[in-house]
């Protein structure tokens, strides 16, 4: 069974609708936080984000009609299932932030860092959903051009992104969430693999 490119450009337009719907209800969210008495950060670079996602699924169709690529089998199933659980795990961050979620970085007064749903197990698992859906989208139909290209552009726009909120965040969040790891629950530490085993 093959998906035929015909269902993989349907898949990318449903993403984009899927971005449309967020960007959206972010606005929403972002009016309410900032009537609360929000604060914003990482302003300059939110233009950014929306470019790289925009140009993102531009990137895997563009991809897989000029250069025609065919659906990679066994490894197309896998990106697909990448691909449904990164966007499980985006709308668990996004049900569980409720009226806090945006896509912009917005720090409430005298608001408690979220430990529930998947914050329990790390700092940011909306970001873990991208990086997973950037990485898996394109490879659905053997886009390995724009998988590696958009994920190192990800990579470093990210690195920025995190750096700002968590800045942003400040001091109760930087203790409530010090000893978390950022994207992956099992952090394996390099002192703990460092010390001798005994019988």
């Amino acid at each position: 069974m093959v998906i035929s490119l015909g269902v993989y450009l349907t898949l990318l337009a449903a993403i984009a609708i899927e971005r449309l719907f967020e960007v959206l209800l972010s606005a929403r969210n972002t009016r309410r936080a900032l009537a609360a008495g929000g604060v914003e950060s990482g302003q300059r670079h939110y233009p950014l984000i929306i470019i790289l996602h925009t140009l993102f699924i531009i990137s895997a169709a563009g991809e897989a009609i000029i250069l025609k690529r065919p659906f990679p089998g066994g490894l197309g199933w896998i990106a697909v299932t990448g691909a449904l659980l990164a966007q499980a795990l985006r709308y668990w961050s996004i049900r569980t932030l409720g009226g806090r979620w945006t896509t912009r970085i917005i720090v409430l007064p005298n608001a408690t860092p979220m430990r529930a749903g998947p914050y329990r197990f790390v700092r940011h698992p909306n970001y873990l959903a991208v990086i997973v859906e950037i990485a898996c989208v394109p490879l659905i139909h053997g886009c390995w051009l724009t998988a590696i290209v958009f994920s190192a552009a990800n990579a470093g726009l990210l690195t920025l992104r995190i750096r700002t909120e968590e800045a942003a965040l400040g001091r109760q969040y930087a203790i409530a969430f010090g000893n978390r790891p950022r994207f992956f629950p099992l952090k394996l530490r390099a002192t703990a693999l460092s010390q001798p085993r005994h019988s």
